[in-house]
């Protein structure tokens, strides 16, 4: 039990230090950062169900005001904004990303971890984030799609990105993920 709330404790505190990294503001107000990543490293690392909760935590944090969002953005404000679906996407995008890692019958487990990144962190995410910004900005579905098509390269990079580095701990310290027990 102690084991899981420090895990989640932890990657929360994952996801706000990725923040930290400079943020590149695109002309329709939504940020590259590299904390889609740490979505995905929440979800591929801890599972479904503990990725879920780390990001919750996250947001949780946001939401009472904490700077914790790229840029040193926090409050309740944000989630009223053009990336306010992304934001609502953020739990669901490590769920599903810790669910496929989980339930996946693929036997590299990095191979795992990089697609269930791209299903939850690329696909699941940019649908959240898409209607949000559609929404946020009065333009269209498929306007927004269009917007958010500059993003793919870099969030497969992420995805690729979180693979490896699953990899590499999954060899090297087996039980540090939180859905080994699990699997």
């Amino acid at each position: 039990m102690e084991r899981n709330v420090a895990q989640i404790a932890l990657f929360a505190a994952l996801i706000a230090a990725l923040g930290l990294v400079p943020k590149i503001t695109l002309a329709f107000g939504v940020p590259i950062t590299a904390q889609g990543m740490g979505i995905m490293l929440a979800g591929a690392m801890l599972g479904a169900k503990r990725g879920f909760l780390s990001v919750m935590l996250f947001l949780l944090l946001v939401a009472i005001g904490l700077p914790l969002l790229a840029g040193g953005r926090g409050g309740l404000a944000v989630f009223a904004g053009p990336t306010a679906g992304f934001l609502v996407g953020f739990p669901i995008a490590a769920f599903v990303t810790g669910w496929f890692v989980e339930h996946a019958r693929l036997r590299h487990v990095g191979l795992r971890a990089f697609i269930g990144a791209v299903l939850g962190g690329v696909v699941v995410l940019y649908a959240f984030g898409i209607v949000g910004m559609s929404l946020s900005l009065g333009k269209s579905i498929s306007e927004c799609t269009m917007l958010m098509a500059i993003f793919i390269p870099g969030d497969l990079l992420k995805a690729a990105i979180t693979g490896m580095l699953v990899a590499a701990i999954a060899k090297a310290r087996p039980r540090a993920l939180g859905w080994t027990a699990n699997a």
